[in-house]
């Protein structure tokens, strides 16, 4: 049995509060977009809504920030090489070889914690989306004084659409990361290392 440290409190922590900022925008934001009476009142899903925004986007620069003063950004990065055999690799065992007992082609190590198709998501999300998603939630917030058109269209609309888009691909992302939280030696096996910040898997040698 191998047993890694690979998440500090700082991460854990963040990791968490961040879980719960998003899932509270989410929920206020499906009450804002659909005027969803019995979920939460409009005029209550605004203003939480906009303060868990304001938090999330600190958080965010919490995360960009710990990860280079901590050197987890270790874990993010692609090695261009080896990324074509090791996406194969990982999507066959996703697809298929999971369900028939095959061994994972990634093993968790100090220096490399996340296999292929997650460095890639989690990086599309944390560097791509997530950006995407601070900036326009605080374009929304004063669209008063932006221009009225962008290209010849409303800028509002613009800002809307880019916002609203962006958040349901974060909820998709966040649905398969919880169900890939499951696939580890035991359903809650990850869900674990992120409560203890100790990582466990048999030696596979």
């Amino acid at each position: 049995m191998s047993r890694l440290y690979l998440y500090p409190i700082w991460l854990r922590l963040w990791h968490w509060l961040n879980a719960l900022l998003f899932l509270t925008l989410l929920i206020t934001g499906v009450s804002m977009h659909f005027s969803l009476g019995w979920l939460i009142p409009f005029d209550v899903a605004v203003p939480i809504h906009n303060s868990c925004g304001m938090l999330l986007s600190l958080s965010w620069l919490v995360f960009v920030v710990g990860n280079l003063w901590s050197g987890n950004s270790k874990h993010y990065r692609v090695n261009l090489r080896r990324l074509p055999g090791d996406l194969i690799a990982q999507t066959r065992y996703y697809l298929h070889g999971i369900f028939v007992g095959a061994p994972h082609p990634f093993h968790v190590s100090a220096d490399q914690k996340l296999n292929a198709l997650q460095t890639l998501s989690y990086i599309g999300v944390m560097y791509g989306l997530m950006p995407i998603l601070v900036i326009s939630g605080w374009a929304f917030l004063f669209s008063t004084s932006l221009p009225e058109t962008l290209f010849g269209v409303g800028t509002v609309w613009i800002i809307a659409i880019t916002h609203l888009v962006v958040a349901w691909m974060l909820a998709l992302f966040l649905i398969v990361h919880m169900y890939i939280i499951t696939t580890g030696e035991t359903p809650t096996t990850n869900l674990k290392a992120m409560v203890t910040g100790w990582h466990k898997e048999e030696s596979s040698g």
